[in-house]
């Protein structure tokens, strides 16, 4: 299992460099014009894996990016960086504050301005090194940003499994120079998504919302294969319905899209060939009523606009109006049958993997299926894995905080993984040079 921490005796009195992922929304005070951290959950995230690193004495070097600064062309001696607004201050300042942190807070990533703190550090105490992609060479993977960076350390802790899909310098480059650990944050995001494909305690139900169908379609195939239902709501399932001729009127659609081999893709016609490939295989409702294995709402909350409070059900089933009064609806939740069964089906579930609300949760109109679902999971006896900005948004916003049994912060990288793919940042760690993967 190459994703551990490193030895102490490699710790000890060492600088290690640790990718972390402070990609956190930040807020300006109106009135003082001071920057803060809006949400610390990424932060705290690392929390583990920095006190240990601390406990046993290590020089401690933290780089992350933030944001997405503009990709100024720096030459690469040239110190001065641009973009404030995206600047890690702010988050060295949350973490002294809030933590207590030995924590200081450098203006460059590399260079003879960090070699300088660095030479000066004491066992237990932490640099914040400034916005990695302030250098558009972070993104662009180039090899003298990476020996730059590598130089800074003397092993190197992954602790940014959120930003492990992303081939960067930091992620990709500096491994293969350095000798390449896992941190707790890390070996706990692949642990529970490893559970949910290779050993669920069954039935596995994923639930699976929001609105970009594109970010989720990989992980849609292939949790589809192994799920014992798939329950799809939000705007994704509108692509659904309207692959099995439903009419969606004017529901937001995402039908196509360029891949990044340019290869165009049809959501919609690949929505269609999930639902016919398990088509045939179905989940068992109270022992002995059988439904599809892939589910999508059978009734939804319809307005013309998300910010109409005129609302009303329409069923999916039968009898269908199509008049000049019905097209310009927009489906903005689903109903309150869809809601019954899905909550109904949470109820039998061993684990449960949910990524993206239902409908416009943060408008009471059309909040209650999500509501209804995540409260379905919190009282479950499921082992229940959540994941997704939004998803994490609507568990705070229902006040479902600590509720589930592992929330992952992941996004992206999580739906990556959960679609098979290899992740390159993973990857980087099982091919370090001299790694101790004893």
């Amino acid at each position: 299992m190459p994703f551990k921490l490193p030895p102490i005796s490699a710790v000890h009195n060492h600088r290690v460099l640790v990718r972390v992922d402070f990609n956190v929304p930040l807020e300006t005070d109106a009135k003082t014009g001071d920057v803060s951290v809006a949400d610390a959950t990424r932060l705290l995230a690392a929390q583990t894996t920095v006190e240990w690193l601390r406990k046993h004495g290590a020089k401690i070097i933290l780089i992350s990016h933030l944001g997405r600064p503009k990709a100024v062309e720096l030459d690469r001696h040239d110190k001065s960086l641009s973009d404030s607004q995206f600047s890690l201050e702010p988050v060295a300042n949350y973490l002294a504050k809030k933590l207590d942190w030995p924590i200081k807070f450098v203006p460059d990533c590399i260079g003879e301005t960090v070699q300088a703190a660095i030479s000066e550090m004491k066992s237990g105490e932490i640099l914040m090194l400034e916005n990695l992609r302030f250098y558009p060479a972070e993104k662009k993977n180039e090899a003298w940003f990476a020996k730059a960076l590598a130089q800074l350390g003397d092993v190197y802790i992954n602790e940014a499994f959120s930003n492990c899909h992303r081939e960067h310098a930091s992620m990709t480059g500096v491994p293969r120079l350095l000798t390449t650990y896992g941190g707790l944050g890390l070996q706990t995001e692949v642990s529970h998504l490893s559970q949910i494909i290779d050993k669920p305690h069954r039935p596995l139900i994923i639930v699976v919302g929001g609105a970009k169908i594109a970010d989720k379609i990989g992980a849609l195939k292939n949790l589809s294969r192994i799920a014992d239902a798939v329950l799809v709501g939000g705007g994704i399932a509108n692509d659904f319905l309207k692959s099995q001729n439903i009419e969606v009127h004017r529901s937001a659609i995402e039908d196509s899209s360029q891949s990044s081999d340019q290869a165009k893709i049809n959501y919609v016609t690949v929505a269609g060939e999930i639902v016919s490939e398990y088509r045939n295989e179905r989940v068992l409702k109270d022992g002995y009523i059988p439904l599809p294995k892939i589910i999508y709402p059978v009734d939804v909350v319809a307005a013309k606009t998300p910010d109409s409070d005129q609302t009303q059900i329409i069923d999916l089933t039968h009898n269908m109006a199509d008049t000049p009064n019905d097209k310009p609806l927009m489906y903005l939740d689903i109903g309150p049958k869809t809601t019954q069964l899905y909550c109904e089906l949470i109820k039998t579930a061993g684990t449960i993997f949910w990524n993206g609300p239902m409908g416009i949760f943060e408008k009471t109109q059309f909040a209650a299926g999500t509501a209804a679902i995540a409260k379905a999971m919190t009282k479950s006896a499921a082992v229940t894995v959540a994941g997704g900005g939004n998803t994490i948004a609507a568990i705070e916003h229902f006040k479902l905080t600590g509720r589930f049994d592992f929330v992952s912060a992941a996004g992206s990288a999580a739906l990556e993984f959960l679609s098979g793919t290899i992740l390159p940042g993973l990857a980087a760690i099982e091919r370090s040079p001299k790694a101790d993967t004893a």
